[in-house]
């Protein structure tokens, strides 16, 4: 059955959490910061038991510090964790070869801030014919003006705007889906 070139596939997804760190959500506001927090852990859930490949970067570890330890205990354990020093995780060593490795064209991404590090990686992946969403209840920036220009702008360079519930519900496409009740159950 054909279906629409742009619902996700759970065999086409890649999930990739970017600077998720303690030190960083700190400065975001608590009410934007914990619904990421709670979204990104409902999609690691549903990641793990769809076998969804996961990847996480951290801006300056040293400084920022780790990911958030509620993301941290919820990663699959083979995530690969990348530094970097790099705003697009582009530029982290091995983030690319981690990526081309899954051999999986669609980009989910989510974490913070969403108008330097989501918005400079969405559009390198674009540019590397990479199929980009951001879920948008699951990326943060420290202003509302500065998450709603970058979700504008990357809407004008075809990245796909979505939430965590459509993400959810396109890697099952079915009510039938034998994951179904588990992947629902995330829902909040």
């Amino acid at each position: 059955m054909n279906t629409h070139p742009t619902l996700l596939k759970n065999l086409e997804s890649v999930l990739v959490i970017v600077d998720m760190q303690e030190k960083l959500s700190a400065v975001m506001t608590e009410i934007d910061a914990s619904a990421m927090h709670e979204n990104t852990v409902s999609l690691l859930e549903a990641a793990k038991n769809l076998a969804i490949p996961v990847l996480v970067t951290e801006q300056y570890p040293q400084g920022l510090g780790q990911t958030e330890l509620s993301v941290r205990e919820a990663l699959p354990n083979n995530a690969p964790i990348f530094e970097k020093t790099a705003f697009s995780c582009y530029g982290a060593s091995g983030f690319m070869p981690a990526l081309e490795k899954t051999k999986r064209k669609q980009v989910i991404l989510v974490g913070q801030e969403a108008h330097v590090c989501i918005l400079q990686t969405a559009l390198d992946l674009v540019a590397h014919d990479y199929q980009v969403y951001v879920v948008e209840d699951a990326i943060c920036a420290r202003k509302a003006e500065h998450k709603f220009y970058a979700l504008q702008r990357l809407q004008m360079q075809n990245v796909i705007i979505t939430n965590y519930e459509s993400v959810l519900f396109e890697w099952l496409r079915d009510a039938a889906h034998p994951d179904f009740k588990v992947i629902t159950s995330l829902l909040k």
